[in-house]
């Protein structure tokens, strides 16, 4: 009988053992547990970064060229801005070396359709008042080859010096971003008038007219040459 009882006993002490062991096991395979051990992971994890850093609103602006300056342009009564250019036949020409004659100055180009309207009356011109001090010069603003507007100009009759303008020359008369565009230069070197696009022929003789009756009459007025 005392053995039967310490059997039991015995047994009894080995299931307990085996519940003790199993009992942590079951814990860590419990879903509740392995849920929250996994939320706890998610929310200590550290975001992966963007592959394209995101523009942020402290970033120093790019600043904006600044812009450029109108070139200013010579007013009635004040001296014409000197220049130097090429003739299309190589020649040097200098505008004030022409005081004493009346100047007018027209800024053209080849493509300009407006241009080749005014163009043969400028022939006519200073063919009309050339005897009479008037000196025409033509300025050409185009990108063309001297060559080319050489044959424009032969082809359209041309009687004046035709020289092959700048942008530091048109800037000197403001830009001369409107064609046609004539000065009208007195005996003196003074701006007396200035037409801008086309306009009337009875407009350029009236100016003539007016650029020749001032400045008085010195000088011999000859075209300069290098």
């Amino acid at each position: 009988m005392n053995r039967k009882v310490i059997l039991v006993v015995g047994v009894a002490a080995v299931v307990a053992v085996l519940l003790m062991i199993a009992q942590p096991a079951s814990r860590s395979l419990d879903p509740a547990n392995a849920t929250s051990a996994e939320k706890t992971s998610n929310q200590n994890a550290t975001p992966a970064p963007n592959a394209i850093a995101a523009p942020t609103s402290n970033a120093a602006p790019t600043p904006n060229a600044a812009p450029t300056p109108e070139a200013a342009e010579p007013v009635k009564g004040s001296a014409a801005p000197d220049f130097t250019l090429t003739a299309l036949d190589g020649k040097q020409v200098r505008l004030s070396s022409l005081k004493g004659k009346a100047v007018l100055v027209n800024f053209w180009a080849t493509w300009c359709e407006p241009c080749k309207i005014e163009m043969p009356w400028l022939v006519d011109l200073q063919k009309e008042y050339g005897p009479q001090g008037l000196q025409i010069l033509g300025v050409a603003l185009d990108d063309s080859e001297v060559k080319n507007i050489a044959q424009f100009t032969r082809k359209m009759g041309v009687n004046y010096p035709v020289l092959k303008g700048t942008d530091a020359v048109a800037d000197l008369y403001g830009g001369a971003d409107r064609l046609p565009l004539t000065f009208y230069v007195d005996r003196s070197g003074k701006i007396v008038d200035e037409t801008v696009g086309l306009v009337s022929e009875s407009v350029i003789v009236d100016a003539i007219k007016r650029s020749l009756a001032q400045g008085g009459r010195s000088g011999s007025g000859n075209t300069e040459t290098k």
